[in-house]
């Protein structure tokens, strides 16, 4: 796997510029904008003999309780260095990262680099693989960076990461290539109320949250629509409102900010957005007013590049795209909630305002007439209580003739070729490797098979019905090779991420499906992922909306024969009461 990956990462090398962003008293104002960083334009500007000299890169975190006011009302969060997102820790491909992890609070807490490949022990999962970091602690951590792209990190303790406690890598590859200006965007959710208790609505499965953001279908609205037989039915199948996300949030944010302002890019240039969905449990949309984005990477890994108009983004995973600048006025780049309760805006140039076409306000009703023709009483891995429907406009779109696709061009528009074929709404299927991701093909794949469940009315998502509590580990053997094949029974989108491993997603290019460490399956859907099992000991195997994860939907990848991690020994029952 890692000589595999050798092949893939291929993402420029650059000098990154950060800002250094305090946060004094109760932070109400947290870092507004990232700054930008440079990298070689080609090969020719490069000093002769210019070859990286790996380094040890060091990092202290303080982790901190706070006060944040990010909507008018001031409530407890988590910073680190005084700040939210936390620092962008950069480095380059062949460095040493060394990370203090100080904690400050009184409450235990830990980091996960989320798609990094790094020992074991260094994973960041406490009772698995690391160490918790308890009160009042310091834990040091060390590993090597065999890679290069876009990353983040989070806590992996509870629910920390929803009050605060995320933020973003970048690791530029040991070889220097093309010059662009650079920005950082971390998306991320922002709830007003103490996670725990949000926790617990959950639990209650009431319908307040669909209330407040106008999911809730009355009588009158659904005669109005022609929906009133459906509305009945709903009823009297105690289904609720039709809704696409769990939770109602106050704010979605860019950076730490609704929106920000990035007049440093020039009118006319190409800029570089390393994008990551650092959110709890909220997909974004994103689209940008000038023209299309051009993606070049997903979850780190370079692609062969495509264009697309509207970009999808589940949790936690990473795109890095390309736009161009208008020549005149600033762009927005805007990132709307699935559930299109609010977004995020990122603008870039200087002058009139170009705005972002607006994402129609999901139709409920007809959401409700596709449910009523299925029978959801015998639906399998469902227990019909607080039903989530896909998008209406996330349906799968047509597939692009992929296979010939030439590769990024370096000639015309300012050294970057931005003509393709007539961008449309992403899709995997769009998504192909610069190489064949092909496994040995002598080797019969270990399959494992796992359907994601859930039971709506106690807020319970599992695989196979058993929550991590009660569930066996999933046994593989190291030098295999591993298919799981996924199948989503459930009426909501999960996005799912393997730590310690990239895997082959199986889409429509073939022996060129790309290299993942997350991705989403949606409702009905089966998905097929494959991976050499390269690694050893115990990693974790979860959804990554964080309440999900917390309510059960999670397994362990375990290694046979390999020896168990010290930390795994006795704390994992305590990494098994999460749900």
């Amino acid at each position: 796997m890692k000589k595999l990956l050798s092949l893939v990462f291929l993402i420029p090398a650059c000098t990154f510029a950060q800002m250094n962003h305090s946060m004094s008293g109760a932070m109400d104002d947290v870092p507004k904008k990232i700054t930008s960083y440079n990298f070689p334009l080609k090969k020719t500007q490069l000093a002769p003999g210019n070859i990286y000299q790996a380094k040890k890169v060091e990092y202290d975190l303080y982790v901190t309780d706070t006060m944040v006011n990010f909507t008018g009302k001031r409530r407890h969060a988590i910073a680190i260095n005084g700040q939210i997102p936390a620092p962008i820790l950069e480095f380059t491909e062949g460095d040493t990262a060394i990370i203090r992890v100080h904690n400050m609070m009184k409450m235990e807490t830990s980091i996960h680099w989320h798609g990094l490949l790094l020992p074991n022990k260094e994973d960041g999962v406490p009772y698995l693989t690391t160490s918790p970091v308890e009160a009042g602690e310091t834990y040091t951590f060390t590993f090597p960076l065999i890679q290069s792209g876009t990353y983040w990190y989070h806590s992996h303790t509870m629910l920390q990461e929803q009050s605060g406690l995320y933020g973003s890598i970048v690791i530029h590859p040991a070889q220097p290539e093309p010059q662009l200006k650079e920005y950082v965007i971390l998306l991320s959710d922002w709830t007003d109320e103490n996670p725990h208790q949000v926790m617990r609505y959950l639990k209650r499965g009431g319908e307040w949250y669909a209330i407040k953001k106008g999911a809730l279908q009355s009588y009158g609205e659904a005669i109005a629509a022609g929906a009133f037989k459906d509305k009945l039915k709903q009823e009297w199948q105690r289904m609720p409102a039709m809704d696409v996300s769990d939770v109602y949030y106050n704010k979605f944010l860019l950076n730490g900010h609704e929106t920000n302002e990035f007049k440093d890019a020039k009118p006319g240039e190409i800029i570089r957005l390393r994008i990551i969905n650092g959110s709890a449990s909220t997909y974004f949309n994103l689209q940008y007013a000038n023209s299309y984005m051009r993606i070049i990477a997903a979850d780190g890994i370079n692609v062969n590049p495509v264009n697309v108009n509207k970009l999808e983004i589940a949790i936690a995973e990473t795109y890095d795209v390309l736009i161009t600048v208008p020549d005149t006025g600033t762009a927005e780049l805007r990132a709307t909630s699935w559930d299109v309760t609010g977004y995020s805006s990122a603008y870039f140039g200087n002058g009139p305002v170009i705005k972002a076409p607006d994402i129609p306000r999901l139709n409920y009703f007809k959401m409700m007439k596709e449910m009523g023709g299925m029978d959801m009483g015998n639906m399998p891995g469902m227990d019909m209580k607080n039903i989530n429907m896909p998008n209406e406009n996330s349906s799968p779109k047509k597939e692009m003739d992929m296979n010939s696709m030439d590769g990024m061009q370096m000639n015309g528009m300012g050294g970057m070729d931005m003509k393709m074929d007539m961008p449309g709404e992403f899709n995997y299927n769009m998504l192909r490797a610069l190489h064949p991701t092909t496994l040995d093909s002598s080797l019969v794949p270990r399959e494992v098979k796992l359907t994601l469940t859930g039971n709506m009315l106690r807020y319970v998502w599992s695989f196979d019905f058993k929550t991590l509590s009660a569930a066996d580990k999933i046994l593989i053997r190291k030098g295999e090779r591993v298919r799981f094949v996924l199948t989503n029974n459930t009426m909501m989108r999960h996005p799912l991420h393997l730590h310690g491993h990239f895997f082959r997603f199986i889409n429509a290019q073939g022996e060129y499906s790309p290299m993942k460490h997350t991705f989403d399956i949606k409702p009905m859907e089966t998905v097929t992922i494959e991976f050499d099992a390269n690694e050893q000991q115990d990693w974790f195997f979860h959804c990554h909306i964080l309440y999900h994860m917390m309510a059960g939907m999670a397994r362990i990848v375990s290694y046979e024969g390999s020896e168990q991690n010290e930390f795994a020994k006795n704390g994992y029952k305590i990494l098994k009461k999460e749900d």
